[in-house]
């Protein structure tokens, strides 16, 4: 009887399996606010040219405005997995998707380009929290064993959010009647619906324990990463790469991050725990995801603006064009999601993975003004069917390698590292597109380059308003400076797959999260 009444409240009563029905209506929220925070992501990317235009901003601020949204995604997801070991789930997704509603409806009436980026933190914040979140929430619902099934769902949602976006938002900039800032404004109706399907279908116990979170490290991990992502989006414009500035933002940079890993190491409860990293499948799979997120973010942002100008479609057709990637993700991260529920086995189709994102990032460098739709298309689902092998199950193999009471911080530790190698692809490859493009400007254009491109070397060009022969100038060196980025990005893909081959596969587990804490809490309590 003594036993019974010291267990927590999660233990008091080990729960059944749960139902599949009771599992898809629980999803649907999850589903819902999954979508609508990775398209804050992704929904501007056809949008920036024009956004830049009205509000009158450069080349840097078109790169700032996606990456301080995923800056401030990347940093807060290891505080909302901690948070998630603590808390109540229910109640931090809905504070999430709170938070985005807030920054959505600042950014869809900003006055000037200040605000947006302001607002584009804001959103981050919410964003950060729905995609740590979401999956902690399924590792807690279901067996990694059944997890493929639904972790394929996910993969597609998050496909689908990260790729369709551009679309969307595309698609509202030519309407004449909506314009640029509904695709800040579309997402708040679909975010307040999955706060109240959460409130209906999302039922968890809640571990109440006494906690201490480590602000301090999550101050200086946030800090050290912003320092990092400022330089590398300001080294080669407002100074240059081998200079003082550069001395002074990395080294500071890198000593904050060392000072985060002594304040981790020492901490009750460390943000990221040290202690992960002991685990091999952890450390190969974070590796993996931050290569992953600079193949996925950093191609999918640069890739609408080759659309529009190199090729000099509309936002509309840009967004079209990028629905092979949509395709290749979505029918990837389903089938293979699938197949791991139903074979068990699940590092084979990570070496796939590896392997075809490489032959996409590749076949990606090739491209220039004159490349084919057909063609485009073709390396674009290429890379999207990677991508989608590899994304979800390289957490699947996580979570199915750590203790239950491990599997928050585990999963929010590799979102957190998937999101800031897209935050550091975004804002290292745009310095570079930046610089890249002044030099070919220069080369070709000579004197002209700063008029031809618009009264400054890093603005983002309106092609319409520009004579045919230096329009065509511009494109083939926004196609050029392009394929540079994924010649780049070939070497980055080859190490995830390295990473990739090193991970030691394992049986997947049978028992979902909740009844695995459970057990786990049951052996320890004879020792008490």
């Amino acid at each position: 009887m003594t036993a019974t009444s010291a267990q927590p409240e999660s233990a008091a009563a080990p729960p059944g399996p749960t139902s599949r029905r009771k599992v898809l209506q629980a999803l649907s929220g999850l589903m819902v606010g999954m979508f609508v925070s990775i398209l804050a992501s992704t929904v501007v990317a056809n949008a920036l040219p024009r956004i830049i235009t009205d509000l009158q901003g450069s080349q840097t601020v078109y790169t700032w405005i996606v990456t301080s949204e995923l800056l401030a995604m990347t940093a807060t997801v290891p505080l909302w997995g901690k948070l998630a070991d603590l808390y109540s789930k229910k109640l931090l997704i809905q504070l999430s998707l709170g938070l985005f509603v807030v920054g959505s409806l600042i950014a869809g009436l900003t006055p000037n380009v200040e605000i947006l980026i302001v607002s584009r933190v804001v959103q981050g914040l919410g964003a950060g929290g729905m995609t740590a979140l979401a999956m902690i929430v399924m590792a807690a619902m279901i067996p990694p064993r059944e997890l493929g099934r639904y972790a394929g769902i996910f993969g597609a949602v998050f496909g689908v959010g990260t790729v369709a976006g551009p679309l969307i938002g595309g698609m509202l900039v030519d309407t004449s009647w909506l314009g640029w800032r509904w695709c800040f404004l579309i997402g708040v109706p679909f975010t307040i619906l999955a706060i109240v399907l959460l409130q209906r279908t999302l039922d968890l116990p809640v571990v109440r324990k006494e906690v201490k979170v480590d602000y301090l490290g999550a101050f200086l991990i946030t800090l050290g990463v912003c320092t990092l992502l400022v330089w590398s989006s300001l080294a080669g414009n407002q100074f240059e790469w081998a200079s003082w500035w550069t001395a002074g933002l990395v080294g500071g940079g890198l000593a904050v991050l060392a000072l985060a890993l002594w304040v981790e190491s020492r901490a009750a409860e460390p943000i990221i725990p040290l202690s992960l990293f002991r685990n091999r499948t952890v450390t190969l799979a974070t590796v993996a995801s931050v290569l992953v997120g600079v193949a996925m973010f950093g191609g999918t942002v640069f890739l609408s603006q080759y659309f529009q100008i190199a090729l000099g479609k509309s936002p509309t057709v840009a967004g079209l064009m990028s629905l092979p990637m949509v395709f290749g993700l979505l029918v990837s991260s389903t089938v293979a999601g699938q197949l791991i529920t139903k074979w068990g086995r699940w590092k084979g189709f990570l070496v796939a993975g590896g392997v075809v994102m490489l032959a996409g990032m590749g076949l990606l460098s090739t491209i220039d003004g004159q490349t084919s739709t057909l063609l485009l298309s073709v390396y674009m689902a290429v890379l999207g069917i990677g991508v989608g092998m590899l994304m979800q199950n390289l957490v699947l193999a996580a979570q199915n390698d750590v203790p239950a009471h491990d599997l928050g911080v585990t999963t929010s530790t590799l979102t957190f590292f998937r999101s800031m190698g897209g935050a550091v692809g975004v804002s290292a490859l745009g310095a570079v597109l930046a610089n890249r493009i002044t030099t070919l400007m220069t080369e070709k254009l000579g004197p002209l380059a700063a008029g031809g491109s618009g009264g400054e070397s890093h603005a983002v060009p309106d092609i319409s308003q520009l004579p045919a022969p230096v329009v065509r100038i511009v494109q083939d060196v926004y196609a050029t400076a392009t394929a540079d980025l994924f010649l780049i990005g070939v070497p980055l893909t080859a190490l995830a797959l390295v990473a990739v081959l090193f991970i030691k596969e394992k049986p997947l587990n049978t028992l979902s999260g909740t009844e695995r804490l459970a057990q786990e809490e049951a052996v320890q309590l004879p020792a008490h």
